[in-house]
């Protein structure tokens, strides 16, 4: 009852400020009259200063809740499932075009309100502080249809770039251009949304449903075709008589890229991890001819396990005219090994 009577005092104080040039707006009628519904979303609150508290804290909280009060009402509009009947017309007006469109968003759907405007005021004889924001339907409307073309052309540029990207081999690049055109395809959705209930005379060509649904099954097409490569990243250590190698990589490369696999520098973005040590040694002549063998360790792990696949230790003869030439033929033989044993885990 205390709390009734305390609202019913203060909504009789601002009918009576109201005469004596305080702002119309603290009067409820007078912001009905101004701000309706069709044409404004707005917000109201107030509150009293409390003991300790200065007056700058609490007006810009005011503010503040005012401007959230204004948010929570374009939400609470979103989150209700609503299921709009959209009728386009053609240009040249032959035929018409139905389209049922359903929407159900949750409350913690990110809104965007730009151009609010917001006003307060200050009763030093009640210390209370009272605070209105208010945004035009229409300026809204404008601007996320002006966003959602913005924010469309950056995912058509994006995807273009995955595309291109994809076509030269870089699939790693490719991957992160499609989740950042996946992100910004949600922004899309959002505005989408909102313009579904905050404009009651939308249309499918407003909403650009055309343009958005074939940038969805572009990317959707492009996740596709990358999610049939697999990545893989090779850290490899070599030698050939304490000589520094790449023997065994460059062959594993080429053999698993056959194979579908692309080759990444960032273990993170990895489908799968291949660890290689290999070394060379003298082992004596045979029929004239160097012997050597290569020592070889690979230890495979599977990044979506979390865990060792694969892992062996073999060594690999070598046969030349010396005992270079013979540890790298023994180095080429042991990638063509490696390559075939890990191959069925890989794939």
């Amino acid at each position: 009852m205390k709390k009734i009577a305390v609202i019913a005092f203060l909504m009789m104080e601002s009918l009576a400020l109201l005469g004596q040039g305080f702002p119309d707006w603290l009067d409820e009628d007078f912001r009905r009259m101004k701000y309706p519904e069709n044409l404004y979303f707005t917000g109201f609150v107030y509150g009293e200063i409390s003991a300790g508290r200065p007056l700058q804290e609490v007006t810009e909280q005011m503010k503040t809740e005012a401007q959230a009060d204004l948010s929570r009402k374009i939400r609470l509009q979103i989150t209700t499932s609503s299921k709009n009947e959209i009728s386009a017309v053609n240009s040249g007006g032959q035929y018409r075009e139905n389209e049922s469109f359903s929407n159900s968003a949750t409350t913690e759907s990110s809104v965007e309100v730009v151009g609010i405007k917001t006003e307060t005021y200050y009763d030093p004889k009640t210390r209370f502080v009272y605070a209105f924001a208010n945004v035009n339907r229409y300026e809204l409307i404008g601007y996320h249809k002006g966003n959602l073309s913005m924010t469309l052309a950056q995912a058509e540029g994006m995807l273009q770039t995955a595309q291109s990207l994809e076509a030269a081999g870089e699939k790693p690049k490719a991957r992160q251009q499609c989740e950042a055109t996946k992100s910004l395809l949600a922004k899309v959705r959002t505005s989408q949304d909102l313009l579904l209930v905050i404009d009651p005379n939308i249309t499918p060509d407003d909403l650009q449903l055309t343009r958005t649904e074939t940038v969805h099954n572009r990317l959707t097409q492009m996740l596709a075709q990358l999610a049939q490569a697999v990545l893989v990243y090779l850290e490899s250590v070599e030698s050939n008589f304490s000589a520094p190698a790449t023997v065994v990589s460059n062959r594993l490369k080429a053999a698993l890229a056959e194979k579908g696999c692309s080759f990444i520098d960032d273990p993170v973005q990895a489908d799968f991890r291949i660890k290689i040590t290999a070394t060379t040694r003298r082992h004596g002549v045979e029929r004239g001819f160097t012997v050597s063998y290569a020592d070889v360790a690979v230890d495979l792990l599977d990044s979506h396990k979390n865990r060792s696949v694969f892992n062996d230790e073999f060594s690999q003869k070598g046969i030349s005219t010396s005992q270079e030439t013979a540890g790298r033929k023994a180095l080429e033989d042991a990638a063509s090994i490696i390559a075939n044993r890990i191959s069925p885990w890989i794939n």
